[in-house]
């Protein structure tokens, strides 16, 4: 892969190659097969974020090859999520790595968070406290991905004086993330203040008839309130990964 990298670089420097046919030819770039893994090095040239390491489901030896591989390629940054405590404890003290775990959204990270440099902040939501896990994982792979996110936690319609009480924050975002179970009105309600994208997360939290979640989702998914949209039950990586893609926009564009 080094070698391709080189050959482009050499044929945009002699004239051969176009620089935009050198970044097309970069971003088709091969991975790195691991044998049980195939690392996708050249993600953040195509996407403008690193690959992701999903952690269930993985052994701590998989794990860290996977690592490896990514440090060997240069990137400083590692998110891993869904990681269970007993893989990260042996990543961490078994094995050697330098890991940063966060054990109520399940998050692992290698290195050290990057300084912002997305367009504004995102703000974090939750309709109550039973949320936060799900909060932490949108609000640290945000984090992780560049940029300023500001928690404003257990504001739910249930005493929307506590919502009301950060009117600054919600007005000022460049990206909400609004996350809640139960009947999940609280995107709707942000929606209907705020002049900025909305990304609702439905969560497993509530009674029986909540229906793990789906209750919130389909609450989400009617929203009259215009610009919220709607990504899986529990899914705060998802959320956090897409408020990054829109708080960099006007600086891609740049």
């Amino acid at each position: 892969m080094n070698n391709l990298v080189k050959n482009v670089l050499k044929a945009v420097q002699n004239g051969s190659m176009s620089v935009e046919d050198a970044v097309m030819k970069l971003k088709i770039a091969p991975f790195e097969d691991i044998g049980f893994a195939k690392v996708d090095l050249h993600r953040t040239l195509r996407q403008g974020a690193a690959e992701v390491i999903y952690g269930a489901g993985k052994t701590p030896e998989q794990i860290t090859g996977i690592i490896d591989a990514m440090r060997k390629s240069g990137q400083n940054t590692i998110l891993i999520t869904r990681l269970p405590s007993e893989t990260a404890e042996t990543i961490k003290n078994d094995l050697g790595y330098d890991l940063d775990y966060h054990a109520g959204a399940r998050i692992g990270i290698i290195g050290t968070i990057p300084e912002p440099d997305g367009i504004g902040t995102i703000v974090v939501a939750t309709g109550g406290t039973s949320d936060i896990p799900v909060a932490e994982e949108a609000a640290l792979t945000a984090e992780v991905l560049g940029n300023k996110v500001t928690r404003l936690y257990d504001v739910g319609v249930a005493g929307l004086h506590r919502l009301l009480a950060h009117l600054d924050d919600i007005m000022s975002a460049s990206v909400i993330i609004a996350i809640a179970g139960m009947e999940g009105a609280l995107a709707s309600v942000i929606g209907g203040l705020a002049e900025c994208p909305v990304i609702a997360v439905p969560t497993s939290v509530g009674y029986g008839t909540s229906f793990g979640g789906i209750s919130a989702l389909l609450s989400m998914l009617n929203s009259c309130a215009s610009g919220v949209s709607v990504v899986n039950i529990d899914n705060g990586f998802g959320a956090g990964y897409l408020a990054s893609m829109i708080n960099h926009m006007e600086a891609k564009a740049k």
